[in-house]
């Protein structure tokens, strides 16, 4: 599929974002994880990990629909199910309403935390942020070993200092996630803590930019923003994404072009909103405004990466094209993506 009318992505309007296909990957239980195309594949079952970002992208609605509303208390009862009492979390949920596994503290407890922290913060339901908190304070009291989780985790801490900005628990959180995430290597080739980039990688330089303007703390700050800007960098060409693979990369190993996934582009669109705000400077939007192109079809492949049939997103681009099945975290990430485009690009 090539991009529409032979019109430049950047030229064409930004589309609202759609919840329909979220919608008909959601029953009473959960959020499906997988399609086949468009038709939800319920053997596959449910899992917290696309559920929780359900719950940030319901919950940054500033007017959600009634039908958005009650995706969002779906999405809410299902977190507080897979909480345990220790504040950890189990992750996948069978179709048969069982879980798979033991509660654990893996990137599915951090994006839990992220879920949890974005509607305590921003769900026009006060009883929402009321449940959202107390899970959210149960669950930030933990600390997973794996800085993917305590980066989405913070997330979630910075969402609630947002709101309450004396909250003790996010606050401890999110420090810890930037320490977590560590600090960047002076070397401008590869200004990154550590020598591999796996996935969802601007993630981990948001909390950290997030965590310096929490803080005040001018270092860490300009810390994060460098880590973004040589990732945002080192993820353009000729004026658009190629975004990392689903293989990442490590520092001195020849770069994959393919499979790239919209979670890259979700979490860059997130990482420079945040940048954006956290110094003012509208430069950052750029990045935003490149991530709606990739969806558009300003990408590798000038492929249109979502059908607006249905309102998913195809659930990576291959060398032959996108990959049409319209899976959870494909067109969870196409949502967030354009939440950031109606509100900042123009």
């Amino acid at each position: 599929m090539t991009a529409t009318l032979g019109v430049p992505a950047q030229h064409r309007r930004t589309p609202p974002p759609s919840f329909a296909h979220l919608s008909r990957l959601t029953d009473d239980t959960g959020l499906l994880e997988h399609a086949r195309h468009a038709v939800a594949r319920r053997a596959h079952g449910y899992c917290t990990d696309d559920v929780a970002r359900g719950l940030v992208v319901t919950s940054r609605e500033a007017e959600p629909s009634p039908e958005v509303q009650r995706l969002a208390e779906v999405y809410l009862s299902f977190l507080t199910h897979a909480q345990h009492d220790s504040g950890a979390f189990h992750n996948r949920l069978g179709y048969d309403r069982r879980w798979t596994d033991d509660p654990g503290l893996g990137d599915w407890w951090g994006r839990a935390l992220w879920g949890l922290g974005t509607a305590a913060a921003r769900s026009t339901a006060p009883w929402i942020r009321r449940e959202a908190m107390v899970a959210f304070t149960l669950g930030a009291a933990r600390r997973s070993p794996s800085p993917h989780a305590m980066a989405f985790a913070g997330l979630g801490a910075a969402e609630v200092l947002r709101r309450e900005p004396g909250n003790a628990p996010a606050a401890a959180l999110l420090a810890d996630a930037a320490k977590a995430v560590g600090w960047p290597e002076s070397d401008p080739e590869w200004s990154w803590p550590g020598r591999h980039l796996a996935y969802a990688s601007a993630a981990l330089a948001e909390v950290v930019i997030a965590a310096g303007r929490f803080q005040q703390d001018v270092a860490l700050l300009a810390a994060g923003l460098r880590m973004l800007a040589w990732l945002h960098d080192v993820q353009l060409g000729d004026g658009r994404l190629s975004v990392l693979p689903a293989a990442g990369w490590r520092r001195g190993e020849p770069r994959q072009r393919y499979d790239q996934q919209p979670i890259e582009v979700a979490a860059l669109a997130d990482a420079c909103a945040t940048a954006a705000s956290a110094t003012g400077d509208d430069s950052w939007n750029d990045g935003v405004r490149q991530a709606i192109g990739w969806f558009l079809g300003d990408n590798d492949r000038d492929a249109v990466m979502w059908d607006p049939a249905t309102g998913g997103a195809y659930d990576g681009l291959t060398p032959l094209g996108p990959n049409l099945n319209q899976g959870a975290e494909s067109t969870l990430a196409l949502i967030a993506t354009l939440q950031h485009g109606r509100k900042r690009v123009r």
